[in-house]
């Protein structure tokens, strides 16, 4: 196993990465030498399964920190970014991965649950502006590396149209606004951004989709490989993605997903 990033003290900030793409991501990463710093936000009932994935990753031979706290809350983000600088002394944030999903999931009509003003502004807070937030903390910090990678997952709605994904919809389109601006604007500085777009992946955040089962066999229907996309499936593009080989890649917004957007 070649580990591309030991011995080079750099490490990966992956905000929500305590199960899905943003835990399989963390384990890559760290199989390959990066240490990984995890923002996270759980239940106590969900912390001993929790402790078994960090568990992996430290296996690994990585430093590993990890923060249960609300990272969409300015004085939060404050105290975690301050801390992380005292930890990681002179090393450098080489990646950070956006894998934010809090959201509002409700129909527009036809509900006593219907879609709200606020519904919309609480999904894309946190789904996309936080990345903007999370990335200005870091560079205000002078913590990125001199070739940094802003990765982020948005999603096939980002334009079409699902029933009860209207407001993740948006945010995931404001998502990927929002990268193609730092991709410009934070370019001189050395940091590339890009957003997959991975097929369906059986995560905690696809079953929350009312009627996810039909996504799933619409997804694999569509495939070209007959199989849905997996968390391991993103976790290797991520890792292609921070290899020095990947530093000409910047402002994209890639499929992720077998071909499954072929059909």
């Amino acid at each position: 196993m070649y580990k591309d990033f030991a011995d080079k003290n750099e490490w990966a900030l992956i905000l929500g990465g305590s199960s899905g793409l943003g835990l399989a991501t963390g384990k890559k990463l760290a199989k390959h030498g990066m240490h990984i710093i995890i923002v996270h936000r759980n239940r106590k009932s969900e912390i001993n399964t929790i402790k078994s994935d960090f568990k992996e990753i430290l296996d690994h031979g990585v430093q590993l920190l990890t923060y249960n706290t609300d990272l969409l809350k300015p004085e939060k983000q404050a105290e975690v970014i301050v801390d992380i600088k005292e930890k990681i002394k002179d090393g450098k944030i080489k990646t950070l991965i956006h894998s934010i999903a809090k959201g509002n999931l409700k129909p527009m009509v036809n509900s006593k649950h219907i879609l709200k003003n606020h519904d919309f502004h609480l999904t894309i807070d946190a789904m996309a502006i936080s990345l903007y937030d999370w990335v200005k903390l870091v560079f205000d910090k002078d913590l990125f590396a001199k070739d940094t990678r802003v990765i982020s997952f948005t999603s096939e709605g980002n334009t079409k149209a699902w029933e009860n994904y209207a407001a993740v919809s948006a945010a995931k389109v404001a998502l990927e606004a929002i990268t193609r601006s730092i991709a410009l604007e934070f370019a001189p500085y050395g940091i590339k951004a890009n957003c997959l777009q991975p097929g369906a992946v059986d995560t905690q955040s696809l079953r929350m989709i009312p009627g996810y089962e039909q996504i799933v066999a619409h997804s694999i229907d569509r495939n070209p490989f007959n199989r849905i996309t997996t968390a391991i499936d993103v976790a290797n593009t991520v890792y292609l993605f921070c290899k020095d080989e990947a530093a000409w890649i910047n402002g994209c917004v890639i499929p992720v997903n077998g071909g499954e957007h072929l059909n």
